[in-house]
């Protein structure tokens, strides 16, 4: 099955901040999701029975992508810093 990739405008305004190593091991890991959405970790929502996770180390930081597979389309949410503990996980899936 061939999937769309669609992005929330939050996710835009923060790789808009980011430098261009950060962009790009960004971009590639979104080739990936393209390929398999199925492949990274799944995490737990009160919303949403498929949300997934990637690790990502962006400038000595450990950073989460979120996304969100919702037949055809993969949503991606968010970029989420583990220090936060994704807190603010809920907050985000609501804007889809």
């Amino acid at each position: 099955m061939s999937f769309k990739i669609k992005a929330l405008d939050f996710f835009l305004r923060q790789i808009e901040k980011l430098d261009e190593k950060s962009k790009r091991i960004i971009k590639q890991k979104i080739q990936i999701i393209k390929e398999n959405p199925f492949k990274f970790k799944r995490i737990h929502s009160k919303r949403f029975n498929r949300v997934f996770r990637v690790r990502l180390n962006l400038k000595g930081k450990e950073t989460r992508l979120i996304y969100v597979v919702l037949e055809p389309n993969i949503v991606i949410v968010c970029l989420l810093e583990r220090k936060n503990d994704y807190r603010d996980l809920e907050k985000y899936l609501s804007k889809i």
